[in-house]
């Protein structure tokens, strides 16, 4: 059985995707979005300004800012 994949990809303040830190993968978009709202800031502490949910690889929403206004 095949289950879909959603994770999320961060991205750096140039644009580049960041290599850490490593997102789950999850089987339900729910999931993917309730885990980037509980852990953004410690991403954004990371270094990563930009999130950019993908259901199989694929750019499935517009990008989450993840700085602080």
């Amino acid at each position: 059985m095949i289950r879909p994949q959603w994770e999320w990809s961060l991205d750096d303040a140039e644009g580049r995707r960041l290599s850490e830190p490593v997102t789950p993968v999850f089987t339900a978009q729910y999931d993917a979005e309730q885990w980037l709202g509980e852990h953004w800031r410690s991403l954004a502490e990371a270094g990563a300004v930009q999130a950019r949910l993908l259901h199989d690889g694929t750019e499935a929403a517009p990008a989450v800012d993840l700085r602080t206004p």
